[in-house]
């Protein structure tokens, strides 16, 4: 499949999810458009070219290097797409703005990610890895569940189709989980606005 770019629509529902700008008391440069930046990482996630072949369209490659850490650095993208979340309910009313639990894998295996579901009120049924002595919420009825995660072994293979996390480039975990959260959004965009 052959790289597209980003549409005007698409860009209305991602751009208020991106921090806003670090204020720069002591002035320089202006700040590189954050879409220039946003289609730039795009491409690199897309074709898996490294950062040096990044076209001059989409500015300068460290420039959008810098953009994707900052942006993976403000570490608010499990809680802003538990945010985004609308669950019908069954009885009329409005609709819950959080599912009842949350079934995810190894890879999230964290007491933080937990605490932070708990808060919520969402049930995190996630198996600890065998190394993780010291997991919570380890109840083996409520695991069970997990047995359903065949819908996400199918969304990460959608992300088979980003070039760039399937010949993973980047040494820096940073820049990797930055595509990586790109791609999953741009697949659900996918989807929602077809």
């Amino acid at each position: 499949m052959s790289w597209r770019h980003f549409t005007d629509k698409q860009w209305e529902n991602i751009k208020g999810h991106l921090p806003p700008p670090s204020p720069r008391p002591k002035g320089g440069r202006p700040r590189m458009e954050a879409r220039k930046c946003f289609e730039g990482i795009l491409w690199v996630l897309w074709t898996g070219a490294p950062w040096s072949e990044l076209p001059k369209e989409y500015g300068s490659s460290s420039t959008c290097w810098r953009r994707l850490q900052e942006w993976e650095q403000d570490g608010t993208l499990l809680e802003k797409t538990l945010d985004t979340i609308k669950v019908k309910r069954s009885d009329p009313g409005r609709p819950r703005t959080r599912p009842e639990r949350l079934i995810a894998d190894r890879g999230y295996d964290s007491n933080k990610i937990r605490k932070i579901l708990k808060k919520r009120h969402i049930e995190p049924i996630i198996p600890a890895r065998c190394n993780n002595k010291a997991a919570t919420d380890q109840d083996g009825r409520k695991l069970r569940r997990y047995r359903r995660r065949w819908i996400v072994k199918r969304s990460i293979g959608w992300l088979g189709n980003f070039r760039r996390l399937t010949v993973r480039w980047d040494r820096d975990i940073c820049s990797y989980a930055g595509f990586f959260h790109l791609a999953c959004a741009l697949i659900v965009l996918r989807k929602v606005l077809k």
